[in-house]
């Protein structure tokens, strides 16, 4: 008895310590787990969704593993094609199939669909090794390696490589979307609120591929053509 509740201490202390390992990745400036984004927030409850339901999945499994080591000989008397069937099958479709209806819905929901107005667009320009963002609503400027937005405004970017595949991805605001050599992509982000986050090219693209990182300022709306005039000129004084 003293030797099982030895056991269970361990396990419960190994389980506390690999529970605060892993909480620190569910912050920071690349963490899907901390949205600033309605397509975000969608994408971490869809995480939190499925994680739920694998465990739900796996608790279900293990009652049947715990039952048959207490008591052997339990479910002898069910044939091996019902443990298939029922064990194999029932089962999982049981947590399976509402996650998928779940993912497809909040998936559906990611599309950048057209609305009754026209969200902003801005043009993101992959090349080895940085991000050029081009501005076609306000004279085509340009900003390199530092992308701004209006908080609280959607908006369509659109993805283009000059070279290789790349990939655009601002984990607090959306998901991730290629840049293909001769392939127009689109992605629907929003930030909520104005503040400092950061992009990452998440495919790998060569050697330098660990400096295809880009800044991304939010303004409030109202502050945000005279900061993009202004990230311009100082872009221009630095060629």
């Amino acid at each position: 008895m003293q030797q099982a509740g030895g056991h269970r201490s361990v396990l419960l202390v190994a389980s506390q310590v690999a529970a605060l390992v892993a909480l620190p990745g569910c912050s920071g400036p690349l963490s899907t787990l901390d949205p600033s984004g309605p397509a975000a927030a969608s994408i971490a409850t869809m995480w939190w969704v499925m994680l739920i339901g694998a465990g739900v999945l796996f608790l279900l499994v293990m009652g049947l593993f715990i039952q048959v080591v207490r008591r052997p000989g339990w479910g002898s008397s069910v044939s091996p094609t019902r443990w298939i069937v029922l064990g194999g099958l029932v089962l999982p479709a049981v947590v399976l199939l509402p996650l998928l209806a779940y993912g497809l819905v909040v998936g559906e929901r990611l599309l950048p669909l057209p609305g009754s107005a026209p969200p902003q667009r801005i043009e993101a320009v992959a090349a080895q090794w940085n991000w050029t963002f081009r501005y076609p609503e306000q004279g085509g400027v340009e900003t390199r390696n530092v992308l701004l937005l209006p908080a609280g405004t959607p908006v369509d970017m659109v993805v283009v490589s000059k070279d290789v595949i790349h990939a655009f991805w601002v984990p607090r605001f959306a998901g991730k979307v290629d840049a293909v050599p001769g392939r127009i992509n689109r992605l629907r982000i929003q930030a909520d609120r104005p503040g400092r986050y950061e992009g990452i090219c998440d495919e790998f693209c060569g050697l330098g591929h660990a400096r295809m990182r880009f800044a991304v300022i939010v303004h409030r709306p109202e502050d945000f053509d005279a900061a993009l005039a202004q990230a311009s000129a100082a872009a221009k004084g630095q060629q």
